[in-house]
């Protein structure tokens, strides 16, 4: 039997982190004294006494957890706290319809960085505060911060950690998992502190600079400009780009760096193929865009480095409109959609680590065919892969391009044409932000059909929780007691 009180008991608690963000919010608001302090303040205290009442309820019930339950609690926080991160927007006047603003809300919670805002500059900045701070909080996962919170109210969180975190790999950095979890946002805090002295050294002002940094580090894209990052100098341009590189690694890297593990930094296959990828194809559109469309070589470079690396680490901040170039750039930009990162990171989409397998399976492949008799092991760095893993990557992998498929169909039948439609899908999914068509960079997804709205808000929580997390919940074994 599912033990339902714990599940509110938690669920009530992260409510009450959430509230007190926005409250802090509503602090940053009353001292710009723009009019949207009242807004924060009353969605900050209906969280609070909403999940402050829920945890006291229950805060009884015996503290224990199965794997089961953990699926279910991660997939309720996360559309829990999009639909009370919805209400400063609806309160405030500034995304008045509730769909767009549940869209808005999950967008920025799941790091994906989609908009239905045309006119960013002109919001408030406690409201453009709450946008990044929803980045702050999905980036390394809000379950990862109440994992850090609960022991100290007598429960762990194991599986709130595996079913949040869930990837190729999942090394802990202690056997303790609250031990882990704090490591991991002492990391992310830290990057965040130090992208934002680097911005303001740069000459961008110090909000700004946090906002960026939070949509930075938690590969989100949510700016408080219209044209993102475009009228930035080409320091702060850079400044980004290496964060963005940053925050698609692998987290426990840092920490090993840190440690002075250097050796396992380098080592890392992972890191190694990450780096390879963006420098190819960097250099791949850097050289075409000099060659052929006339660019200098230093802002074809950046411009071309800028955008591959948003890409790849699913951040999604744009420095210039990669649809204006060749049809070619908007292929390879499509394809760069389905790559994602590291294991381990802020990034989403499938992982460089999951192409890796699948590559190096399909190799093993030919040499099965070519010698039936022999016997073959996946090996990455010496170390052998078991088929276990591999069998969950190629499902991981089959599942992501049907879902991506059905949502594109699904798009299209609702009024999206198929180049828009398939963008939208893949960019949600892979929760990079701007997709192609009428939702590439230099528009939003203000005029997506209502109904596509729900639709891309259910990918994008799909993508966040890596697709099993979610649709585990639509099978009937989950719900039998055996």
């Amino acid at each position: 039997m599912l033990n339902k009180k714990f599940i509110i008991n938690i669920l009530g608690l992260v409510l009450v982190f959430e509230a007190l963000f926005m409250l802090i919010c509503a602090l940053v608001a009353f001292f710009y004294d723009e009019g949207d302090t009242m807004a924060l303040t009353y969605s900050g205290l209906i969280a609070l006494i909403i999940g402050g009442g829920a945890w006291m309820l229950t805060r009884k019930v015996p503290k224990d957890m199965i794997k089961r339950e953990g699926f279910i609690v991660v997939t309720c926080v996360w559309i829990v706290i999009a639909l009370f991160g919805s209400l400063p927007y609806i309160l405030s006047g500034t995304v008045p319809r509730f769909s767009d603003a549940f869209f808005e809300s999950i967008s920025g919670f799941t790091t994906t960085g989609a908009s239905v805002i045309t006119d960013i500059e002109s919001l408030p900045h406690g409201i453009l505060l709450w946008r990044s701070v929803t980045h702050l909080l999905g980036g390394m996962g809000i379950v990862v911060l109440a994992v850090a919170i609960l022991p100290y109210f007598g429960f762990g969180g194991m599986q709130l950690f595996n079913a949040e975190a869930g990837g190729v790999t999942n090394e802990q950095l202690h056997p303790r998992i609250a031990k882990t979890a704090k490591s991991l946002w002492g990391i992310y805090v830290s990057l965040i502190a130090i992208e934002t002295v680097f911005l303001v050294f740069g000459g961008m002002p110090l909000f700004d600079a946090l906002c960026h940094s939070f949509g930075t580090i938690a590969s989100g894209g949510f700016s408080t400009k219209n044209d993102s990052l475009m009228g930035y100098s080409p320091y702060i341009q850079y400044v980004v780009i290496v964060f963005m590189f940053f925050a698609g690694t692998n987290f426990t890297l840092f920490y090993f760096l840190w440690k002075g593990k250097f050796k396992k930094v380098i080592e890392n296959k992972e890191l190694q193929l990450y780096a390879l990828l963006v420098l190819f194809f960097a250099l791949l559109i850097a050289g075409t865009l000099a060659l052929y469309d006339h660019f200098p070589a230093e802002p074809s470079f950046r411009a071309a480095l800028f955008q591959v690396v948003s890409i790849v680490t699913t951040t999604g901040f744009v420095s210039a409109d990669y649809t204006a170039w060749h049809p070619y750039f908007t292929y390879a930009i499509f394809l760069l959609m389905f790559m994602g990162a590291s294991a381990g990171s802020t990034s989403g989409g499938i992982k460089i680590m999951r192409h890796h397998i699948l590559m190096k399976n399909t190799m093993l492949e030919f040499k099965r065919l070519i010698h039936p008799l022999a016997v073959f092991s996946l090996k990455i760095k010496g170390k052998s892969i078991s088929n276990e893993v591999v069998y969950k990557v190629m499902a991981f992998v089959i599942l992501y391009f049907f879902v991506f498929t059905i949502g594109s169909f699904t798009l299209t039948f609702l009024g999206m044409d198929m180049s828009s439609a398939m963008g939208a899908a893949a960019t949600t999914m892979g929760g990079i932000g701007p997709g192609l068509g009428t939702v590439g960079p230099m528009n939003n997804f203000l005029l997506v059909p209502e109904g596509g709205k729900w639709v891309l808000s259910f990918l994008m929580l799909l993508g966040r929780l890596e697709l099993f997390s979610v649709l585990i919940l639509f099978s009937p074994h989950f719900w039998r007691n055996k």
